[in-house]
């Protein structure tokens, strides 16, 4: 069995004794029952690619890594259709995999993308409750197949009754207490498939960017966002980037543009890239979201909104078709500056504005690789380069005077350590806010891991000051947010039915005994 390098761009990484790469569910129940009675830590992961949480990092010391990358079927891939809007996954199926699928065997279908990247895991993400692009990957996610602790294996709600039952891969609650959210930050079993839902495309999609006119009235804006999406107006998550944010979201895609099309040197590229983006990006708070539907549901969704939030901000439907004519008259007329930097603007902008349609893109992670001077690294190799990222996620309530207050306090934390923010809040559903937060460092700089964890704990302690948790936590700050309240002692004592020897990911969303 091989030693395992698991440094990532968190910069903490725990030591890995070796590795296992099952490739069927039988390989799976032997290995679990193997290692049980070795007493033996297993840290299962599905393509290994949590960026910024720790990627395939166990929490504890001396796991042997359980690589379930090469699980990687599409189960019922000759019954997806337009009908039967279920593909059951094993967790190597990748965003990329699935897109292609579906291109190919049935167009008319999408599904929940994320911008985490074309090779990260659909199942992985949706298990640690990541969020798409229409909302929480949690809810994509039912009939869980799961090998547990002691190396049986449960199915949960109608996929009990056999993969042949009609109910098996529609029905998502089953009869009975429902189980799956047990399997979902949790470290009770190794997931080894489930039904995840697809999605029929709309006759019409097309995004909406706000650009707020005066910070001053973010907390307006924001509760004004939350009705539209309430009232159905909005069909997607709502993003709202701060200027960082949606700046740095468009530095790689400027400055390749002005190298590629425009013959720039990197460095006389990058110079007026940074101008080119204060111009097009100079607003402090922007948001895009989709609005969908046929024809008419659309135009009168568009001239609603144009309505209710026109006072605060500055609204621009985006299409493909609008794009494509953008793009080719000011490329035609890049000898002009300001013609220059929307071409390099739009080249940026489309692939993000593909994550509506359901195409996955690497384009976040490709900037990261290009602002550590690794952009020769593929996307998935972003751990072998220089990059620090950690995530600081806090879940929010649905109020912009709240939020604001947060927010505030978080980037006063922040700047006490040198750090600037790069901040998207999302309005995932009709009723709940989360917040993705980066902080980037330098992890070949020495003293700079320390930092940004310093600042990552003080933003945590700022977090709870207000009464809030993250919804999403790294694999090296789980020792403090597992508490002993009667919550943590509950899921404590569900541990110990589904795993009594605490081999499978000690630690994880639990305390360890490791």
């Amino acid at each position: 069995m091989e030693a395992l390098d698991n440094s990532n761009v968190t910069g903490i990484a725990r030591p890995i004794s070796g590795r296992e790469q099952p490739a069927s569910v039988a390989e799976v129940v032997e290995l679990v029952r193997r290692y049980r009675a070795e007493r033996r830590a297993l840290y299962p992961v599905s393509t290994g690619l949590n960026w910024g949480y720790g990627s395939r990092s166990p929490v504890t010391d001396a796991n042997v890594l359980v690589d379930l990358s090469r699980m990687d079927r599409i189960r019922n891939a000759d019954e997806i259709s337009l009908d039967n809007p279920v593909a059951v996954i094993e967790p190597g199926v990748t965003q990329a995999q699935l897109a292609a699928f579906l291109a190919e065997k049935c167009p008319q279908l999408t599904f929940n993308v994320t911008g985490a990247g074309a090779d990260t895991s659909l199942l992985g993400n949706a298990l640690d409750r990541g969020v798409g692009y229409f909302g929480p990957r949690k809810d994509d996610v039912f009939g869980l197949e799961i090998v547990t602790g002691t190396g049986e294996i449960l199915r949960t709600g109608f996929r009990r009754l056999g993969e042949e039952s009609p109910l098996a891969h529609c029905h998502p609650y089953g009869l009975g207490p429902i189980l799956d959210g047990l399997f979902f930050q949790g470290n009770f079993g190794i997931v080894t498939s489930a039904c995840f839902r697809l999605i029929p495309r709309r006759p019409k999609e097309v995004a909406v960017s706000l650009a707020l006119r005066d910070v001053a009235h973010l907390a307006e804006f924001i509760d004004e966002l939350a009705r539209l999406k309430r009232d159905g107006l909005l069909t997607s998550v709502t993003h709202i980037g701060n200027k960082a944010r949606t700046q740095s979201t468009l530095a790689y895609g400027v400055s390749s543009y002005l190298e590629k099309e425009c013959g720039y040197t990197p460095e006389r590229a990058l110079a007026e890239a940074e101008t080119a983006i204060r111009i097009i990006a100079p607003d402090e708070w922007t948001s895009l979201a989709s609005v969908t539907g046929n024809a008419g549901q659309v135009r009168a969704a568009l001239r609603e909104i144009r309505q209710r939030i026109g006072r605060y901000a500055r609204l621009m439907v985006i299409t493909n078709t609008l794009l494509a004519v953008g793009y080719a008259l000011t490329h035609a007329l890049r000898f002009i500056p300001f013609a220059r930097a929307n071409a390099a603007a739009i080249l940026s902008i489309k692939p993000l504005h593909a994550l509506a349609l359901g195409i996955p893109t690497d384009v976040a992670i490709d900037n990261l690789l290009w602002k550590f001077g690794r952009a020769d690294l593929p996307a998935k190799a972003l751990d072998e380069s220089n990059c620090g990222l950690l995530f600081v996620n806090p879940a929010l309530p649905l109020d912009g005077k709240a939020v604001v207050a947060v927010v505030r306090d978080l980037e006063a934390a922040a700047a006490r350590h040198g750090h600037p923010l790069y901040m998207t809040l999302n309005i995932e559903t009709t009723t709940s806010m989360v917040a993705v937060i980066n902080l980037l460092f330098d992890r070949a700089q020495p003293g700079e891991v320390e930092r940004a964890h310093r600042c990552a704990d003080d933003m945590l302690a700022c977090i709870r000051r207000h009464g809030l948790e993250p919804y999403r936590a790294r694999a090296d700050m789980m020792q403090d947010i597992v508490g002993d309240d009667e919550y943590w002692r509950s899921v404590r004592r569900l541990k110990a039915v589904f795993d009594p020897d605490d081999i499978i990911a000690p630690g994880r969303y639990n305390s360890s005994s490791h």
